[in-house]
């Protein structure tokens, strides 16, 4: 289970997030009236895209014993117009990997968790306190 919960008063827009045992500032920047105290909220999805992927290529590189030396995630997050939204997602992967290994790690980006809530749409519920 994961958990977070933020607060914001009357300032434009620091909100102050507690996520798991970890404090988290998100903000807007300028361009919207925030004073850009933190990551906004899509740079916090994309981040959290990042970290999924990195973490579980690491573990199951890590698992297979793969001569992995680092891996460089990059997401982009675009909302362009009346298009619909979509994600560009890079990985750069250093070490002695051959082309099936990069292949399998490829294949793995593409199951990642948080890669497959993004993609299914997790349901949401709202209750009014």
């Amino acid at each position: 289970m994961a958990r977070a919960k933020g607060r914001i008063g009357r300032d434009a827009y620091p909100v102050a997030i507690r996520a798991g045992n970890h404090d988290l500032i998100a903000d807007e920047g300028a361009a919207l009236g925030g004073g850009d105290a933190g990551a906004a909220p899509f740079e916090l999805l994309a981040a959290s895209l990042v970290a999924c992927t990195a973490i579980t290529l690491r573990m199951y590189a890590d698992h297979k014993g793969w001569p992995v030396e680092s891996i460089v995630v990059e997401v982009h997050y675009l909302k362009e117009g009346d298009l619909p939204a979509r994600i560009e997602r890079t990985l750069a992967l250093e070490g002695e990997l051959d082309a099936d290994q990069r292949a399998r790690l490829l294949d793995i980006a593409e199951r990642t968790p948080v890669t497959l809530a993004i993609r299914g749409g997790v349901p949401i519920t709202t209750t009014l306190l």
